[in-house]
């Protein structure tokens, strides 16, 4: 095989033609390409996204690689550019818009004007805040995260508050010392976001 995989086929067994052709047609934007942003942008290509805004100011870490879809070939490259390059080993025919600067609320709604949902991945409490207020108040679906850190602990569930906004989490564990960022509950958190995507675009054609 010359490693070119058809996503149409990969769905096909999987999906009906309409959802995907609503999948395809769709387009993200990711307000950070980090533990949540990077997970849930590979989740939802795998599930026939095809079309991504992403930004993040930040350059891939070491210690990122304990929860974030990264590999060390990938240390000292933007994320942006690092997530750009595992989502086209994984789909060459994927649309991406990769902007490595931070984002405020209103230069949220700009570089995200015209995404069907716009997933808030940020790590900061008040920035998170800044940036889903001003998405809300731009007419945007936004989907966000909140409460993942530890291990164990309260279970993580979906709130959907109002008609254009979801929020993942367990919505009480901050990170702070004895609670730190780990894969299986930042991943979940991640899983849960792409989840809500979906949720929200296959609404429309089932």
């Amino acid at each position: 095989m010359d490693g070119i995989v058809g996503w149409d086929a990969v769905l096909e067994g999987h999906l009906a033609a309409e959802q995907c052709k609503v999948l395809a047609s769709a387009r993200i934007g990711m307000a950070g390409a980090g533990g949540l942003g990077s997970n849930c942008a590979v989740f939802l290509a795998r599930t026939g996204i095809r079309d991504f805004v992403i930004a993040d100011p930040d350059v891939v870490a070491l210690s990122n690689l304990n929860r974030q879809h990264f590999f060390p070939r990938h240390l000292g490259l933007p994320k942006v550019e690092a997530l750009g390059a595992v989502l086209r080993e994984l789909n060459p025919s994927v649309i991406l818009r990769l902007e490595q600067r931070a984002l405020d609320g209103p230069s949220a709604c700009g570089l995200f004007a015209g995404c069907d949902i716009v997933v808030e991945a940020v790590d900061d409490p008040e920035v998170k805040k800044s940036l889903v207020e001003a998405l809300l108040l731009a007419g945007h679906r936004v989907v966000s995260a909140s409460g993942m850190a530890g291990w164990g602990g309260v279970p993580m569930t979906a709130r959907k508050l109002g008609s254009r906004l979801v929020v993942v989490g367990d919505h009480v564990s901050g990170i702070g010392p004895g609670m730190p960022p780990l894969a299986p509950r930042v991943v979940m958190a991640a899983a849960m976001e792409a989840d809500a995507v979906l949720e929200m675009l296959l609404g429309e054609c089932s």
